[in-house]
């Protein structure tokens, strides 16, 4: 499965059907804040607009806030994650996922970039 991507650096991962998604942070993103050392992630059962904050990355460096690349309502969180927060920096794109989401709003993900253009925004 390919990867859509935010100007808010976070990605997107479709499912099969393209009405849910895994969600979490680029690579650029983790390259800028540094070590990970904490996750704060939504709870199960939130419903967030894209573009809104669903939780906070702290490292090292500097704490930011992440943002939904799509509108939907978390279904599921990466326990692993809140346990070992480094996931993070280890495997971004892969085990360090944040969320998983039921898409709402899939005309939010027109404005998404493949990783081409995103790549080129950087």
């Amino acid at each position: 499965m390919s990867f859509l991507f935010s100007d808010d650096h976070t990605w997107l991962q479709l499912g099969e059907a393209g009405d849910t998604a895994i969600m979490g942070i680029t690579l650029h993103a983790q390259d800028t804040l540094g070590d990970i050392v904490f996750v704060d992630l939504p709870a199960v059962g939130q419903v967030f607009a894209a573009k809104a904050v669903a939780g906070v990355v702290e490292s090292v460096k500097a704490a930011a806030d992440f943002h939904m690349p799509a509108g939907g309502e978390i279904t599921e969180v990466n326990e692993a994650l809140r346990a070992d927060p480094s996931l993070a920096n280890s495997d971004p794109l892969g085990q360090g996922w944040f969320v998983k989401v039921k898409l709402t709003q899939a005309n939010d993900l027109q404005a998404l970039l493949d990783e081409a253009a995103y790549q080129k925004s950087l």
